[in-house]
């Protein structure tokens, strides 16, 4: 005989738009305090690279779940070859597979120590996941514009809420681009590497808050 998933099981496996902007939540508050000023000096390489590496699962987390419920890859239209991939669809995808590339790089970071592991398993992933994300945000201002037909609508949350997030991508770009390590194991700009991360991290953080009231009702 089958067993049927109790309620509570059944509740907490469902993917809902408020648990993908609690994980998002957590993970930028993560993120935020491994990059947070000062916070290496008093706690120490070990615990920024823990706080990344958790931090990154939740990511992966959300990500997942915004791309179960951001629906099918393609949708019916009338021009071309009659089948397009959705927008929605993209901004979901590429940023799930970024957040598997964060998961590479800071998972990496806590065990990479020569200067070619820092390159090739933690700066690489990370930059490419950067790019993802750029690319993420990017189909995220394009879904809205579809959906909404408007480019600014200031008064809406959804609108703060993408264009919150395409600046937390901008922020996670300049980061991956300062943190890249020279051949003499020299990271180019460890200070804007750190506030870029700090600055994704916050974005992100209220890019979810915005929409989470919504995701209570």
């Amino acid at each position: 005989m089958a067993i049927q998933p109790s309620g509570f099981t059944s509740g907490l496996l469902t993917p809902t738009l408020r648990k993908q902007c609690i994980g998002f939540m957590i993970g930028s508050a993560l993120f935020a305090l491994g990059s947070a000023p000062g916070f290496g000096s008093w706690a120490g390489a070990g615990a920024v690279n823990a706080s990344y590496f958790v931090g990154a699962w939740f990511f992966t987390g959300a990500a997942l779940i915004q791309l179960v419920l951001s629906g099918a890859m393609t949708t019916s239209v009338s021009y071309g070859s009659g089948v397009m991939v959705r927008a929605e669809w993209l901004a979901a995808s590429t940023q799930f597979f970024g957040t598997l590339l964060f998961n590479v790089s800071t998972g990496a970071a806590l065990a990479a120590h020569s200067i070619k592991g820092q390159t090739h398993l933690v700066w690489t992933p990370d930059a490419a996941g950067s790019v993802a994300f750029l690319i993420s945000g990017y189909f995220v201002l394009v879904t809205y514009r579809h959906v909404n037909g408007v480019r600014w609508a200031p008064r809406d949350g959804d609108w703060w809420s993408g264009q919150i997030n395409f600046l937390g991508c901008v922020a996670f770009g300049v980061s991956a681009v300062a943190s890249y390590i020279t051949s003499a194991g020299v990271t180019v700009d460890a200070v804007l590497a750190n506030t870029g991360t700090f600055v994704g991290a916050v974005c992100f953080f209220l890019a979810s808050a915005v929409v989470l009231p919504k995701a209570a009702r």
